[in-house]
């Protein structure tokens, strides 16, 4: 069967213009891939168009748009998912303006197909002492317990995504003074992130503990399972899972109703913040792209604001209430306003 041309150029896309020319990373590609596996899935199922015969002039923008009504209603996703599945079907048409020019008007009514509109959120994260909670749940006694309370004290020392936890290896820390450790993350770009003392006093020892500091495990994951595999996002999202559920029951009061390694990640960055630390230094420390990105935490932090406000409103107003009824000659002032 001859290929359509969505398929090929859909191909040379994934295949060879993401990883190759922009240099994304494998779990975007993913992302990628799956909007367009659900896509094909849509057109197969409620359009009863084959993914065989699925070309560029059958995604119209009207097709588009009921794709992503679809996901909403259909599907049950949010307006964030949407969104992302939308950003996902514009890069390909942005992509598919240079590489088939003949489909540019088609591409552009694509491209004006408007991004959701969506209420912000309130920032999930967690107080010091919730952090410290957490941290006292894992076991020291026991070589898992070990290895969870060094993988949980790295997640939030260093502000990390859970994958890009995942997926370091023993090479990418460094723990000599001043102790750093080589985080990868989006675009497979690298930060080098400082580590405190107390971490590295633990990440030293956890690496000695599992005879991880010999030249030959340079590239071996530095958290693994029982297998000796590296861990997956959802086994360090279980592992979290299970030490908030422990500490919720210590310290209810600490505990958000929803806790994530991304919550870690927050908790962090606002931690910083309120300590005084300048956001260009968080932006560098999480990653961020743009400053932007990083000032959605000045904005939730409820706390600086009213600080900031009593600073710089101090001794404006009085101390005390004026005893107006005392005061008999503004009384007899105020009664002559009006004659």
């Amino acid at each position: 069967m001859r290929p359509t041309d969505f398929s090929y150029h859909l191909t040379g896309y994934l295949a060879k213009y993401l990883p190759g020319r922009v240099g994304l990373s494998s779990n975007t590609i993913r992302s990628y891939r799956d909007t367009f596996s659900l896509l094909l899935r849509f057109c197969s199922d409620v359009k009863k168009i084959p993914p065989q015969k699925v070309t560029i002039i059958t995604l119209d923008k009207k097709l588009i748009e009921e794709f992503l009504t679809w996901i909403e209603t259909e599907r049950g996703c949010s307006v964030s998912t949407r969104n992302q599945r939308l950003a996902a079907i514009h890069a390909f048409f942005k992509y598919l303006q240079m590489e088939a020019p003949e489909h540019i008007y088609l591409s552009q009514q694509i491209l004006a197909v408007p991004i959701k509109r969506t209420h912000s959120r309130t920032i999930n994260y967690l107080t010091l002492d919730g952090i410290k909670a957490i941290l006292d749940i894992p076991d020291s006694t026991s070589k898992i317990g070990r290895r969870n309370l060094v993988l949980l004290s790295l997640l939030y020392d260093t502000g990390s995504r859970v994958q890009e936890i995942a997926d370091l290896v023993v090479s990418d820390v460094r723990l000599e003074n001043p102790a750093i450790v080589k985080v990868t993350g989006k675009g497979n770009k690298s930060r080098i992130v400082p580590l405190m003392a107390r971490t590295t006093k633990l990440v030293n020892q956890y690496m000695s503990e599992n005879d991880l500091k010999r030249i030959d495990k340079r590239h071996y994951p530095l958290f693994q399972n029982r297998s000796g595999t590296k861990l997956t996002r959802a086994g360090i999202t279980y592992i979290l899972k299970t030490c908030v559920e422990k500490a919720r029951l210590l310290h209810p009061e600490l505990m958000p109703k929803e806790v994530s390694p991304h919550c870690f990640r927050h908790s962090k960055a606002m931690h910083l913040l309120q300590s005084g630390v300048n956001l260009v230094y968080i932006r560098d420390l999480l990653g961020h792209v743009s400053i932007k990105t990083t000032e959605i935490y000045a904005r939730s932090d409820s706390q600086m604001k009213r600080e900031a406000l009593e600073k710089a409103f101090q001794g404006v107003t009085p101390s005390e209430m004026p005893i107006w009824q005392k005061n008999n000659d503004l009384l007899k002032w105020l009664k002559g306003l009006g004659r």
